[in-house]
């Protein structure tokens, strides 16, 4: 019975990993649901739709009101995709960028033309009529304003959402619900008082036209109306969706519209996938050299694992619009990292219970009961920073914790339940002897914290020698980092060619002199669809350095200098968008603090790990001031990916830690040498697990363009950061917070059984 219980195991789990795969690959159905191909991707790996508005009126737009249009735009276009893009180009034009989407004019059409919105009284205070009841105007706009006939304009209205709903006696009715400002829900409430009385209309008006003309069938006094008698959702949604765009500050005007290509290059993706297989392969061969049969089991559940999360991203995708960019890979390659360091931590578990004389068949049993604690809390620590960065962040940092959130309950899943299934199944087909599941080694004690002070030392010396040279970047009239166009926005130059130059010829040949001119490597390029145009973002430059671009696109390839032109660009990640990546990562770490606070019954277990994250940024912002690696979109990516991975592999030792303190048996031991002892304990997962995930992002970097090297450098370096810092750091912080913060403390103790160690 076990054997055919065992054999059909590993057919499942095969025919499930091979038909997921082929689903990824290929897709079923007519329309390919289920294909990898359906993954809706971001700009910077696929491209999309670039809109360029000009805002209308005789006067220069004010900062101000740009930067006020810019924010609510974002806001909308977010709807198409949570990558979508909005910025200032030049001093009156506004860019917006959407990935996923071909038809510029079918978005033009569902997002509208941003103009003036008016909700118009149906009779001025004199009693005459307004506007026809086919909506035409008996007086112009400015009149209408002077006699205080308008009611309501488009910044009033704080937002509208199309929906539906059952009435009991006719049924399905669609609606649009709007929320005013408090300003505007005041004047609403004044109007709708007066307008009750004989049932008066009050129109919508935007751009020059009548959109709808509802009448008022009660006074509205709390700001929350609604419109009703919509003939379907799709008209609920369309009327929604022109009031909040009418709710802009600027009138804008539709100035040029384009599908462009990748901002990466077309070689991004053809190599992150190669370096994704290559790595893999790496991974695979590594995980069967040590740890031989369980080394099995988990790559077989590490293809499940990572076909399982394509057909989870094309579901997103189709489902919420997601979209995958280079920060959503990040978190596909942290979720990764952590599915291999589950299934490490319970094959060390094994191994340790195989050395003490166990069974196999009971190693494994205590070796999964013994890991599962780790495993659960460094699992759902980062998957609460996720939720919270989903929830809070905006653009990539709510694709980055969508990807990672996907991926952490994925590999729970694979490691606990499909790897235990395998090694389980393969036990019962025969293979029982220790030798094919190894056995833990006695191996020398390392006094970890012992050096702490020589390790806390070079920390502080190298998160110093970083603030120093910030400071001598920004005193030399640099930035302390090198910042990015997404930050400091920049200059893009559309180049009209004279033949219809490929995207690899584009890449190899032109972005390199342009490398040349600018002296950085974040040059993003994106190809105007249908004709030779090319549109190609760098950091800001100046009029000398344009003259130089100019020069050299003629003489080397021919351009006609009259198709060249630049235009200053505003940075595409506004000061909306970095304030709230910032509280997104402060409540998701004050989140992680409480629960190991909760989890651990110990505060400092929650001070230790959040002191070693901040080391770990602060490193690697020390690297990025030393080499100067270019500051962008990746950078937020970057930092989260490394936080998320130190705090994992941080809370692996902290449990470790915790289950000495509770086990009587070591109760004769110092508490230095308990936690010492924890350290080598769990040295081999911390360096095996890094190993793995190094791997991964190491082939990226070989393998990858510039951009990707770019964002792939400082997480190799973050990982053997967070692997330091875990290791050498966060015991010794817990340590001296435990034994130097608190007086008298009482630790290692069993609490039923009441044994106590004392520290002074």
């Amino acid at each position: 019975m076990k054997k055919r219980n065992a054999i059909l195991t590993l057919v499942i789990v095969i025919v499930l990993t091979v038909a997921f795969g082929l689903m990824v690959v290929y897709g079923v159905g007519q329309d390919k649901v289920g294909a990898a191909s359906e993954i809706k991707l971001g700009l910077d790996l696929a491209g999309g739709v670039s809109i360029t508005y000009q805002a209308v009126g005789e006067e220069k737009p004010s900062n101000s009101d740009m930067d006020d249009t810019i924010f609510k735009l974002q806001k909308r276009v977010e709807g198409y995709s949570t990558e979508a893009q909005v910025y200032k180009e030049g001093e009156d034009r506004i860019n917006i960028e959407i990935p996923g989407v071909e038809d510029a004019n079918a978005v033009l059409q569902e997002l509208g033309k941003p103009g003036q919105l008016y909700f118009i009284a149906q009779y001025d205070k004199d009693g005459n009529a307004n506007y026809s009841g086919n909506g035409i105007l008996s007086k112009s706009i400015d009149e209408l304003k002077e006699d205080g006939s308008i009611v309501l304009e488009g910044t009033d209205v704080q937002s509208a959402t199309g929906g539906a709903y059952q009435d009991e006696l006719k049924g399905v009715q669609y609606v649009v619900e709007l929320t005013l400002t408090p300003e505007g829900a005041q004047k609403f409430a004044d109007a709708t008082t007066k307008a009750v009385t004989n049932h008066d209309s009050i129109m919508i008006y935007y751009d020059g036209a009548a959109v709808s003309i509802p009448t008022v069938q009660s006074a509205i006094t709390n700001g929350q109306a609604q419109i009703t008698g919509m003939e379907d959702a799709d008209k609920a949604e369309q009327l929604a969706s022109t009031i909040r765009i009418g709710g802009l500050k600027l009138a804008l005007e539709e100035l040029r519209s384009n599908v462009v290509g990748a901002q990466l290059g077309s070689e991004a993706i053809a190599t992150s996938i190669k370096a994704g297989i290559i790595g893999f392969v790496i991974v695979v061969v590594f995980m069967l050299a040590v740890f031989l049969i369980p080394g099995l089991c988990a790559s077989l559940a590490l293809a499940l694992y990572i076909v399982i999360v394509m057909v989870l991203l094309n579901f997103f995708s189709d489902a919420f619009g997601l979209t995958l960019t280079l920060p959503g890979i990040a978190g596909i390659i942290l979720s990764i990292g952590m599915a291999v360091d589950a299934n490490v931590i319970t094959f060390a578990r094994i191994r340790e219970e195989i050395a003490a004389g166990k069974t196999v068949n009971t190693a494994i049993k205590l070796g999964y009961e013994k890991a599962f604690s780790a495993i659960l809390d460094g699992n759902l620590t980062t998957l609460i920073a996720a939720v919270v960065l989903g929830i809070l962040g905006t653009g990539s940092i709510k694709g980055f914790a969508i990807t990672l959130g996907i991926g952490i309950v994925v590999s729970m899943f694979t490691a606990l339940v499909v790897t235990k299934k395998l090694l389980v199944a393969f036990y019962d087909l025969g293979i029982k002897d220790e030798k094919y599941f190894g056995k833990a080694k006695q191996t020398k004690t390392i006094d970890f914290l012992g050096r702490r002070k020589l390790f806390i030392g070079i920390s502080v010396a190298v998160i110093l020698a970083g603030f120093v040279v910030m400071g001598v970047n920004a005193g030399a009239g640099k930035h302390a980092l090198n910042l990015s166009l997404e930050f400091l926005g920049g200059t893009s130059t559309n180049v009209t060619f004279n033949e219809d130059m490929s995207v690899a010829d584009i890449d190899s040949k032109v972005v390199p002199v342009i490398e040349g001119i600018t002296g950085d490597g974040n040059v993003q390029v994106q190809k105007v669809a249908g004709k030779n145009e090319v549109i190609f973002k760098t950091r800001t430059l100046s009029a000398e350095e344009r003259t130089q671009f100019s020069d050299k696109m003629v003489e080397n390839f021919g351009v006609e200098a009259e198709k060249i032109t630049a235009e200053t660009i505003s940075s595409t990640i506004s000061s909306e968008m970095s304030r709230s990546a910032v509280i997104a990562v402060i409540v998701a770490t004050l989140c992680m603090l409480l629960y190991i606070w909760f989890r651990f019954s110990d505060v400092k277990f929650g001070f230790g790990s959040v002191t070693a994250l901040l080391h770990d940024v602060l490193v690697v912002l020390a690297f990025y001031a030393f080499s100067r690696v270019s500051v962008g979109n990746t950078f937020i990516a970057c930092m989260l990916t490394i936080v998320g991975y130190s705090i994992n592999a941080t809370i692996v030792i902290y449990d470790r830690i915790r289950e000495v303190l509770r086990d009587s048996q070591y109760n004769t031991m110092s508490l230095e040498e308990k936690v010492n002892m924890c350290v080598n304990q769990t040295l081999t997962r911390s360096i095996f697990t890094s190993l793995t995930t190094f791997i991964m992002v190491a082939v990226l970097y070989v393998l990858g363009v510039t951009s990707i090297k770019e964002f792939a450098l400082p997480l190799m370096v973050g990982i053997v950061c967070g692997t330091y810092s875990s290791i050498c750091l966060a015991s010794a912080l817990w340590y001296m917070f435990k034994t130097q913060l608190s007086k008298n403390t009482t630790v290692g103790s069993d609490k039923s059984k009441g044994s106590k160690t004392k520290t002074k």
